[in-house]
């Protein structure tokens, strides 16, 4: 349970009270009380289980892939998948590869439809990216229709391990992934995800990509 699910529970739970108090009654009484469990229900935490093979990115986020798609960057093709979080998905974000957070970076922005392409691009998000061992991986929380904050605990510099908990995007919201143009997709546009244990992708480890590589070079 992620602890801002008890603050709004106990707010709730207090409300209640107060009303019971305040009219004799307990006809208004259930209204902030299922709004309490609503919260608590929301913000769960479950554990999961990750992977432990090597050259897996699994998902950073609960939800729907809503978009599978190429991109041209500055350093090459990159491969975008776009995850979609109702209010009924876990919201607790997830790294997805271990490594090293090379840069966080917060932009303020607007609250459209997390289902809205433009949200990528103007609304309020954070952009995380994560240097692996094999490869380099790109994260957006994106805040969504009703998401008004957005958390990330590790900073610049930390070490994290696939899997393990970065943060979370209150209420409907949406995550942006950019993995490397070679890796092999193992998800495809409509699949639900689970973050920290569905696997997006895999790449080859280093050394055996390397030793590829080589080997396509060397062919008459």
């Amino acid at each position: 349970m992620v602890r801002d699910g008890y603050f709004y529970a106990l707010g709730f739970g207090a409300a209640a009270a107060v009303l019971g108090l305040l009219t004799h009654t307990l006809i208004w009484t259930p209204i902030p009380i299922l709004l309490a469990l609503f919260f608590l229900w929301f913000f769960r935490d479950p554990n999961r289980q990750s992977p432990d093979e090597p050259g897996l990115i699994v998902s950073p986020a609960d939800g729907k892939i809503t978009e599978v798609a190429r991109v041209e960057v500055p350093g090459g093709e990159m491969i975008r998948l776009s995850i979609f979080l109702s209010v009924f998905d876990v919201h607790v974000n997830r790294s997805p590869i271990s490594g090293v957070v090379r840069r966080v970076q917060y932009r303020k922005g607007r609250y459209l439809n997390a289902l809205n392409p433009e949200s990528a691009v103007q609304n309020e998000q954070n952009i995380v990216i994560v240097q692996g061992e094999d490869c380099e991986v790109t994260f957006k929380q994106i805040a969504g229709l009703l998401a008004r904050r957005i958390v990330f605990r590790p900073k610049e510099g930390d070490s994290v391990e696939r899997g393990q908990r970065v943060g979370l995007i209150k209420f409907g919201s949406r995550v942006d992934v950019h993995l490397p143009g070679h890796a092999r997709l193992r998800v495809t546009p409509g699949a639900r995800v689970r973050g920290g244990a569905t696997v997006l992708a895999e790449v080859d480890p280093a050394t055996q990509r390397q030793e590829r590589e080589l080997a396509a070079v060397s062919l008459p």
